[in-house]
């Protein structure tokens, strides 16, 4: 494939922390400060947009360099179809919440916003390095950076609660990531010679018919190292991290940071080990076990939560192991599927922890169980949470459909019942964890407590606001066009995988 060097990919990288240095300038002017962060992310996304036609279109590699450590080991970026996506997903999400974050973070009269403005800019830096790098070493990098600069974001609330769940964010992260990433990429250069990504892997034959239980442990070590994945058991950061204030919770745990952690375990599976290799060694099978242990148990775990952010908590975890799932099937129509569920999962979680945030705002309600009759009174949250809702379970025209769909098939392209029996129980536990949330807010009366509490409250009337409004409707439409126009991302994905 032909490769072409170009300044792209740094500049898109470089926006948004260039962004955050205004953002601080800018902090005791609050429209001024949250205008840079709006033109950083379109800023941001053009560039990713201009790359779409030699990269998708012309089948182009962008590379650019800006320094070599060692022989095989430099700072360097590469945007292929794969980074493209994930890069698209990231830039478009993050301007509908900067725009989300305005509503929210003025309604509730949040303390040090500049602070949240200027960190969230930076993580955005930070994961499109992820997805821009050339190789492992580049990848960790920005991989460690993004798990420094989002701590802050988790323990914004500065009450005993949100510093203990950043702690434990920070800890279970860096801690793996010391743990296991660290001996993974130095095993991987001594036995690749080299970190650069590579569609036929990097693993010489020789190494491979000599190491394959090393290359085993590599595996182990990538698979957990990079906990952002959320994969079972080292997922219990992330409902500890809901601490944080919604937009962050929206964002940063359902695309940036989680989609970070699976979007390096899939760079792991395709480009430093590859499908031939994966299945030769037998690591695949070991993967798959995780990865539908941990659909199945965060469903249960989901099903069992009343507070609504920790129900999308457990969500999350099970669908993130979606993806990986996919990707370790190693079937065609399984690595598709889950590599759009990249996409098609970020846009649908997002819209429900945006619907999460308007209830809170506009209610204080954060329970299941008080959400009776919500939505008659807030008619466009609760429409475009059971948008979202539905691509979640995989119903048409919702795009989570097309993934399972994707996935159904990869299950019997590889003749693996057990893994059909998770998909269709899990989608099962799906609905049978949402459905209730959207039966209340619809068919139920309001608590008669409830009711007279709000009567007895200055602010009584409930109201959305439009700040947060807009953007989580144009997300959950979004969820319904990738469902019924998925041909773009299939054929990213197909890029990905030939």
């Amino acid at each position: 494939m032909e490769t072409i060097v170009s300044i792209k990919p740094l500049l898109a990288v470089l926006v948004s922390s260039i962004g955050a240095l205004f953002i601080i300038a800018a902090g005791k002017n609050p429209n001024l400060r949250e205008s840079w962060s709006i033109i950083a992310g379109v800023l941001k996304l053009l560039i990713v947009l201009s790359m779409i036609p030699t990269v998708v279109y012309d089948h182009q590699i962008i590379e650019y360099s800006l320094f070599s450590l060692l022989p095989g080991i430099e700072i360097a970026f590469r945007v292929d179809a794969f980074g493209l996506l994930f890069a698209m997903g990231a830039s478009i999400l993050w301007i509908a919440t900067s725009f989300y974050s305005i509503g929210y973070m003025r309604s509730t009269k949040e303390h040090s916003q500049t602070r949240y403005y200027a960190c969230f800019a930076v993580s955005l830096s930070m994961t499109i390095g992820v997805a821009f790098s050339a190789n492992l070493f580049t990848m960790f990098l920005f991989y460690e950076g993004l798990t420094l600069i989002t701590y802050p974001l988790v323990a914004h609330k500065d009450t005993p609660e949100a510093k203990k769940g950043a702690r434990k964010y920070v800890i279970y992260l860096l801690g793996a990531a010391k743990a296991f990433i660290v001996a993974g990429i130095i095993l991987t250069y001594n036995l690749a010679g080299t970190l650069e990504f590579s569609k036929s892997g990097i693993f010489p034959t020789l190494v491979q018919s000599a190491h394959p239980n090393l290359l085993y442990l590599i595996f182990i070590l990538f698979l957990f190292g990079f906990a952002k994945c959320a994969i079972m058991p080292f997922h219990s950061w992330l409902p500890a991290a809901m601490v944080a204030p919604t937009p962050v919770s929206a964002l940063l745990h359902a695309v940036a940071v989680v989609k970070t952690g699976v979007f390096t375990v899939l760079r792991v599976v395709l480009f430093i080990f590859g499908a031939d290799l994966m299945m030769e060694i037998g690591v695949d099978v070991f993967a798959i076990t995780f990865a539908s242990l941990t659909i199945i148990i965060a469903s249960l775990m989901a099903l069992s939560r009343d507070n609504l952010k920790a129900r999308l908590a457990f969500s999350t975890i099970s669908q993130l192991s979606y993806i990986i799932l996919g990707a370790v099937l190693l079937t065609p129509s399984a690595m598709i599927g889950g590599i759009i569920h990249i996409t098609n999962h970020a846009f649908s979680k997002i819209t429900l922890f945006f619907c999460a945030g308007s209830i809170y705002v506009s209610t204080h309600k954060t329970e299941v169980s008080q959400l009776n009759g919500i939505g008659k009174k807030m008619p466009w949250t609760m429409a475009a949470f059971t948008i979202a809702t539905l691509s979640m379970i995989g119903v048409p025209p919702a795009s989570g459909f097309i993934t399972k769909w994707y996935l159904v098939i990869g299950s019997l392209e590889r003749h693996n019942m057990a893994v059909l029996a998770v998909l269709l129980a899990s989608s099962f536990l799906n609905a049978a964890y949402f459905i209730p949330i959207v039966y209340k807010a619809f068919f139920k009366t309001e608590d008669s407590e409830i009711t007279q509490e709000l009567k007895s409250h200055e602010n009584a009337v409930i109201k959305e606001i439009p700040f947060m409004v807009v953007p989580l409707t144009l997300t959950a439409i979004v969820s319904v066009v990738l469902g019924l126009y998925p041909d773009f991302i299939v054929k990213i994905a197909e890029s990905v995988i030939r």
